[in-house]
């Protein structure tokens, strides 16, 4: 199993392994702290349910955020 990581995080010299968060207006593809909880939104995209981000996640078919 190949494990992603943020690209985002790792400009802010993080190592964090991607996932699906969820905000306030939906879900979307991003890093979280153990500790402190999201920390960067990766994917532009975000998705009404969980089930649509993870399939996203999972077949690659989302965009990489470039700034946060």
């Amino acid at each position: 199993m190949h494990i992603q990581v943020g690209i985002l995080a790792l400009r802010m010299d993080v190592l964090l392994p991607l996932q699906v968060i969820q905000s306030a207006g939906g879900f979307y593809i991003g890093t979280a702290s153990p500790t402190d909880g999201p920390l960067t939104r990766e994917s532009r995209e975000q998705w009404r349910t969980r089930e649509q981000a993870i399939e996203a996640f999972e077949s690659g078919d989302w965009t990489q955020r470039h700034a946060p």
